[in-house]
């Protein structure tokens, strides 16, 4: 377990620009940087980071923290996993504490699944280099494929030894859990005992973007055609194949220095390029993309070059699967490499610098491939001209941008000669097909939540009225911790902090929003103790829904009115004295809603009250609330009517 000087000195050192800038594609804009959203899918920017604050926010999907946080959302690291990865940027030893059966019980299953598989990539690189099996047959095959050590040891290449249990019975005889062999593919059952998965084969640990081992590729060295080529990780909690490009945690800075992407088919594709100096490059590993991977690109890059070998026909086939990437808005283009070679071997036999020149020159935008190689198929064929440029409609309507879809029209116009007018309107009806179709998707859904709602929620008139009631505090409650994050520590009185001040007047007041709540006993408690409350504390909180709480609070802009005077009645001296009257303003407005609330309840108590005493009770305890009422619209300069 990691000590609390450790954890302390991490976040001291931690900047969270830095950070989130590993994954995403930030830009400056003042004193922050924006950046499309990595949590939900967006054309404009509304991802925020703050570096004064130490905090990320997105105002479209309303995700938020700190770097800790960042880690573990977008990587689905544990809180532990997400220090030691800090740690390691930031070249901080990690002191340990002695770990209790309590906290070994607490360690989450998605930790202990990344660890056994770092304890498969140990093992596999130790067959590679130490056993004689795996230097005669592993090694011999990367040396052959003329892999240098300094990338066999970076891309932490394996052999998987022929014995048929020798990794399950070594991660079984050093306490590793049996499930969790079974649940990573590591281990099969097999006659009431475990038996490897992977065995005889080369093998390529896959990353995630933070360098995690994941899970594995494993290739057959056999000739036997029966036996399949390539092995992969099934699916698990820790890899689903669908959001993972092979090479993409070695490629990252790079695609973001260079602005472009290349992407290849396989694995020794991308550790070819790299030992040749070529590092923007990633793969699908056979794989169709799906929105999840061009979505990762997009993280870095906008611009696309995908690598084909040079089998035209395999190459057309594989167009009419790309329809995905200019949906989410990337610029593509397609390089079809000379017939019979593949990356890897293109790059060994010519060197990077043909490579690069060969990419330059080659590369043809996507769209227009595609036309001229549908063109080619339907030669004079008129039926086939016809389905085919029904192919090429669905694909340039896809794309977002409307004038970039307007001159691809009309460039396919004059390759296919057709009217460029009709190849519009063709592409018009698809767009409003699709429309249509996302407008019916959406109203089917409504009526089906609203049915539901109807079946579910049955609630009279006064429920509905208490229910808002208590809604509408949210704004109040909200305001004040605003204010406690933003200017506790600040001086109110010759007595008080501002912390002091809101803390003295609302300790009566009980808070609905659980998050709230617990933000006010954290101040609570810190004043207590005697200590000054920090905001930045509640932005590092384990707890997430008080850490996603603090950081919207600090990410609120609060710019004070021209005419703050006019409204609230308070000549604003000097530029100290606003925040002052914002936090008077925030208790007060927090307070007049509750005592209204308790008016209101009062009212409706009346109403159906016949006992005289019971009465005359609850007029005395009206007249008081009013009489609390008044006071509070007074230091707000309102009238009650």
């Amino acid at each position: 377990m990691i000590n609390r000087n450790t954890i302390d000195e991490i976040l001291n050192v931690t900047r969270v620009e830095e950070v989130v800038g590993d994954f995403v594609n930030l830009r400056k804009r003042g004193a922050n940087y924006i950046a499309l959203c990595p949590f939900h899918n967006e054309k404009t920017p509304s991802f925020n980071v703050s570096p004064a604050k130490g905090i990320y926010k997105c105002f479209g999907c309303g995700k938020g923290g700190d770097a800790i946080r960042f880690l573990m959302d977008h990587e689905q690291l544990s809180y532990p996993e997400a220090l030691r990865w800090l740690a390691d940027k930031y070249n901080i030893v990690i002191k340990e504490e002695a770990e209790t059966p309590e906290d070994i019980a607490r360690r989450d299953k998605r930790e202990s699944l990344l660890v056994l598989n770092q304890f498969a990539s140990r093992y596999y690189d130790q067959c590679l280099w130490q056993s004689e099996e795996g230097r005669n047959i592993g090694l011999n095959y990367f040396k052959e494929r003329n892999f240098r050590e300094s990338v066999i040891r970076k891309f932490q290449l394996g052999y998987a030894p022929a014995s048929g249990a020798a990794l399950s019975d070594e991660a079984l005889a050093k306490g590793y859990q049996r499930e969790y062999l079974l649940a990573l593919g590591l281990s099969k059952e097999k006659d009431n005992g475990l038996r490897d998965f992977f065995r005889s084969r080369v093998v390529f640990p896959i990353h995630s973007l933070s360098g995690s081992v994941i899970a594995f590729g494993a290739r057959t060295l056999s000739s036997d055609k029966k036996i399949p080529k390539y092995l992969n990780s099934p699916e698990s909690e820790i890899y689903h194949k669908s959001k993972v490009l092979y090479g993409a945690f070695f490629a990252k800075s790079a695609m973001r220095q260079q602005d472009e992407c290349l992407m290849v088919e396989g694995y020794t594709d991308v550790i070819s390029l790299h030992q040749a100096g070529i590092e923007n490059v990633v793969a699908s590993s056979g794989t169709s993309l799906t929105h999840e991977q061009v979505r990762l690109v997009k993280r870095y890059t906008e611009n696309v070059t995908i690598l084909y070998d040079g089998d035209k026909a395999g190459v057309a086939a594989a167009l009419r699967g790309l329809d995905i990437v200019l949906e989410e808005g990337l610029n593509v283009k397609v390089v079809v490499l000379p017939e019979g070679e593949d990356p890897d071997s293109f790059v060994q036999k010519e060197g990077s610098r043909v490579f690069l020149e060969y990419v330059k020159k080659e590369a043809k935008d996507f769209i227009l491939l595609k036309t001229e190689m549908l063109r080619e198929e339907s030669r004079n064929d008129p039926v086939q001209k016809s389905k085919l440029i029904r192919d090429l409609v669905g694909s340039i309507a896809l794309i977002p941008d409307p004038i970039k879809r307007a001159l691809y029209t009309r460039e396919c116009a004059v390759q296919m000669e057709v009217r460029e007018q009709l190849l519009m309107n063709e592409v018009n009806k698809v767009i409003a097909r699709k429309l249509g179709e996302q407008r019916k998707s959406s109203e089917r859904a409504a009526r089906e939540e609203e049915k539901m709602l109807e079946e579910q929620v049955q609630v009279n008139d006064d429920q509905r009225s208490e229910r808002t009631e208590q809604q509408s505090n949210y704004y109040q409650e909200r305001d004040v911790l605003r204010v406690l994050l933003e200017y506790g520590e600040r001086k109110f009185d010759d007595e008080n902090t501002v912390a002091g001040y809101v803390l003295g007047q609302c300790a009566s007041y009980e808070f609905e929003n659980a998050a709230f709540a617990s933000i006010f006993r954290y101040f609570e408690e810190a004043l207590e103790r005697g200590e000054t409350p920090r905001a930045e504390e509640l932005s590092h909180h384990r707890d997430k829904e008080i850490q996603e709480a603090a950081v919207s609070l600090m990410s609120i802009s609060r710019e004070v009115s021209e005419n703050w005077d006019k409204m609230h009645d308070i000549v604003v001296e000097e530029k100290e004295a606003i925040y002052r009257n914002d936090a008077r303003s925030a208790v007060t407005r927090l307070l007049l809603r509750q005592v209204r609330r308790e008016i209101e309840k009062n009212r409706k108590e009346l109403v159906g009250e016949k006992d005289e005493e019971r009465i005359l009770l609850l007029l005395r305890v009206r007249q008081a609330l009013k009489e609390q009422e008044l006071k509070l619209t007074e230091r707000l300069n309102t009238v009650i009517y």
